[in-house]
């Protein structure tokens, strides 16, 4: 931790680790549990934290297989040691203690800092979401209205990072576009009715400004708004009403493992249509990430940091692993800035490696303006659709299960006691109605936890909520600059279809990772699996070639039949549910009891749950006047419950799993 803490400004040198006897270890090897949560988030104000999130990490990475710290699903923050020899390793793991716990307040430098560098750790995933959508919205052509989007869903994962950090879960995790909706938004934008007219595809055909043009676009984006108005009104209801549990218990490795899988793979045809644009460009692109992702994650470079102690002095921070996508996309956009000043690249359309210039969207920048300020309703009327809904909240099913594995894993990580109930039910509901306000506002998407800043709390060892809150209220600065959004579409097409190679493989591979938990000797599993996968992709594709072919005489439920067929995910975790509930299997087989062990010690009673998870500003101190708000499952249990240490707290249901995609 030393090392790393050294090139934060301003961070607090660290005690050298205590010695323990044997007699003292032993002594507390039966201590009583409690004292282990009062040793661990002791709250003095001193920033320094107990905390052996890293050490738990480093073991789930060697059981789960993943080298992501956002997969990890086991070990704990405050686990006593069982053997002697775990015992004799405990000054070892002093070194990984976080320098800020979720509770306390980093120095405002420290937090816009950090907090800027968990906006560009999501960077890569909320500019390719309006990037992708722009091809079902007719959009490809108009990078004005493009960088209109990527403002929009920047302001709005701004305004709901601040709503869950606030009111919602209350830990440190960032809010961001969903790529589970996105599956689904882009079968309903590939039905007949939604086609982009043939003129649209030519950039010389199309007049941006046209009445025309605006209510192309306009219309399918008010079509998607609403089903993902209602659709979130779902994920509203399931979590302010405590339903989580009850799905939970229903959905187990083998319907998680294909849903998520087929997110990555229904998406190969966008990767492949802008990487193919130059395979130069996009193969560079992709092996720089791989580069700095994989191979020089480990290698620290020195940078100039001020302290008031040292003054000015090189600090070593291991950039490589905290922004591999950034730098991968950065340094490739020079490259083709380079090629195009230079003329390598061809100057006329048409001609192969045309779109790898970075002139093709120049005056974008100068005409979009200084300022923009998004507001609901701003592309007019949204209108429903029952087709579109049903699509939405098979997206809304999966970003719900996300979510609740993310919970704990950033619970691990920040130095807070596992999630309670009420707050997984909360932070549920405002994801919930962070999707409604992404539909509102008209992002073309939703709101879910990102998988990637939860990774990125190891890494800095700062677990302060309010480094979430600066990230924030970075993010709505963002949507409000209108050159940012701007500049952001002029990055050239090869270059995002090298970055969308490496992410969309992270999320198929997220997906396959679940089925650590399964027997996959069983010959039961295997079928499930295999046959779920397959099917998902085989019966969107067919639909797809003949559209025509579903035809009841009710043009609703044809619609509908429409958009859940071609949703890969959504027919792939259809078969594998039914199957996994359906076909005789002992629960070990099918994993159950894999996730059992994975959460059985997020049981553990704390003191501290309360400090954390209770509403601010006084909320839960007043409603806990009223004894009937107890039994409101989003609402704390009430001053004197939460300091109850005979009610087990944060006790997860048994389906609860985390399905991260970082990088």
């Amino acid at each position: 931790m030393s090392e790393i803490c050294f090139f934060i400004p301003g961070c607090p040198p660290r005690p050298p680790p205590a010695s323990l006897s044997d007699a003292s270890v032993l002594s507390l090897s039966f201590g009583l549990l409690s004292f282990c949560y009062s040793a661990s988030f002791q709250t003095s104000g001193q920033p320094n934290r107990s905390q052996k999130a890293e050490a738990d990490m480093t073991s789930e990475k060697e059981s789960n297989g993943l080298d992501n710290y956002a997969f990890a699903l086991e070990g704990r923050f405050c686990d006593l040691p069982e053997k002697e020899e775990d015992l004799d390793s405990s000054v070892d793991e002093d070194t990984n203690k976080l320098a800020y716990c979720v509770t306390d307040v980093p120095p405002w430098y420290l937090c816009i800092l950090l907090g800027t560098q968990h906006c560009l750790t999501a960077f890569g995933g909320i500019i390719a979401i309006p990037l992708i959508l722009a091809q079902g919205l007719c959009l490809q052509h108009d990078g004005l209205t493009q960088s209109y989007l990527i403002s929009t869903i920047f302001f709005v994962s701004g305004v709901c990072t601040l709503l869950q950090v606030t009111f919602g879960i209350r830990l440190p995790i960032l809010q961001g576009g969903t790529f589970t909706l996105l599956a689904p938004s882009m079968a309903m934008l590939s039905m007949p009715e939604f086609t982009c007219p043939a003129w649209t595809q030519n950039s010389s055909s199309v007049n941006t400004s046209s009445p025309e043009f605006i209510e192309v676009w306009q219309s399918r984006m008010r079509a998607l708004q609403g089903s993902i108005i209602v659709g979130s009104l779902f994920q509203v209801f399931v979590g302010f009403s405590g339903l989580i549990g009850l799905f939970m218990r229903f959905i187990g490795p083998l319907t998680i493992a294909p849903t998520i899988s087929l997110i990555g793979l229904s998406l190969f045809d966008s990767a492949g249509s802008s990487a193919g644009n130059h395979w130069g460009i996009s193969s560079m692109t992709t092996a720089l990430i791989i580069l700095f992702s994989q191979y020089l994650r480990h290698i620290a470079v020195p940078f100039p940091t001020y302290s008031k102690d040292k003054k000015l002095h090189t600090s070593r921070v291991y950039i490589f692993q905290i922004l591999p996508v950034l730098l991968g996309i950065t340094v490739s956009w020079l490259i083709c800035y380079i090629l195009t000043m230079s003329d390598v690249l061809p100057a006329e359309p048409g001609h192969y490696g045309y779109l790898a210039r970075t002139d093709l969207k120049g005056e974008v920048i100068s005409q979009a303006p200084w300022f923009t300020f998004p507001y609901p309703g701003q592309w007019g009327k949204p209108t429903v659709s029952l087709a579109g809904v049903v699509g939405i909240l098979a997206g809304v099913i999966s970003s719900m299960i996300e979510s609740v594995g993310d919970y704990h894993a950033c619970a691990r990580l920040s130095g807070a006691p596992p999630p309670p109930k009420h707050a997984i039910n909360r932070g549920i509901g405002i994801e919930g109605i962070g999707c409604l306000l992404a539909g509102a506002w008209g992002t073309g998407n939703g709101t879910t936890s990102y998988s990637e800043n939860v990774g990125a709390l190891g890494i800095t060892k700062v677990g302060s909520r309010v480094v979430i809150v600066a990230s924030g209220v970075f993010m709505v600065v963002m949507g409000i600059l209108g050159k940012m959004g701007a500049m952001f579409t002029t990055i050239p097409s090869p270059v995002i279809g090298g970055m969308f190679m490496v992410m969309f493989g992270v999320i198929c591979a997220a997906g396959v990772s679940n089925l650590q938990y399964t027997d996959m000797n069983s010959s039961r599993n295997i079928f499930i699996f295999g046959f779920s996968m397959f099917s998902g992709l085989v019966i969107p594709n067919w639909i797809l070639k003949n559209p025509k072919a579903i035809a009841t005489g009710v043009v609703e439920f044809d619609q509908m039949l429409q958009v859940l067929l071609t949703t890969s995910m959504f027919v792939g975790g259809f078969f594998g549910f039914i199957l996994d509930n359906t076909i005789p299997g002992s629960k070990q087989e099918r994993g159950i009891l894999a996730w059992n062990k994975a959460h059985e010690d997020d049981s553990c009673e704390t003191l501290e749950t309360g400090e954390v998870y209770n509403l601010p500003f006084g909320l839960t101190s007043y409603m806990s006047s009223f004894s009937w708000l107890r039994y409101i499952p989003f609402c704390p249990p009430g001053m004197s419950s939460s300091l109850d240490p005979k009610q087990p707290l944060g006790t997860p249901d048994p389906g609860q799993i985390m399905i991260g995609v970082g990088l």
